[in-house]
């Protein structure tokens, strides 16, 4: 009978650590995370984007491998904007992002959907498919960087 209440109260200040080390987040420590982040996200999007174009030679195992990192980081990235975090080092995060978080908030998990889709659907090696559903993709990043991402 201890156990479960030991369990739930570790849970319980793990939570709590987990906000309290989010709230203490330096807004430029927050800005690296989410460059970082996207950067790791373009490595694998342009040669999934070189592929659908032709501009490189079809590869479905490669396009499946980096398929499937999209999808691990894409559920990561709006980690990387805390409250605050909107100035403190050059971003080309507009500041729309924290006045309308909830609509932002909605466009990320539209990435999130879509970028496992994209790794589900690469599994399958169905290259149309894989085209089709990078696309998808592509349309949910589009969609975010048109209002909340300052393009130079």
């Amino acid at each position: 009978m201890l156990r479960p209440r030991l369990v739930l109260a570790a849970l319980a200040a793990s939570a709590g650590l987990a906000a309290i080390a989010t709230a203490a987040v330096k807004p430029e420590s927050a800005i690296a995370y989410r460059q970082a982040g996207y950067t790791m996200l373009g490595w694998n999007f342009g040669p999934m984007a070189q592929m659908v174009r032709g501009k490189t030679p079809w590869d479905a195992a490669e396009f499946a491998r980096r398929a499937e990192r999209v999808a691990q980081i894409a559920p990561q990235l709006l980690e990387g904007f805390p409250e605050g975090s909107d100035a403190g080092a050059k971003t080309d995060a507009k500041p729309e992002i924290w006045k309308n978080m909830d609509d932002f908030k909605a466009k990320m998990d539209e990435l999130v959907k879509q970028s496992k889709l994209l790794a589900e659907v690469s599994k399958s090696g169905d290259e149309a498919k894989m085209k089709e559903q990078f696309k998808e993709t592509a349309g949910a990043c589009k969609g975010c960087h048109d209002k909340y991402r300052n393009e130079e």
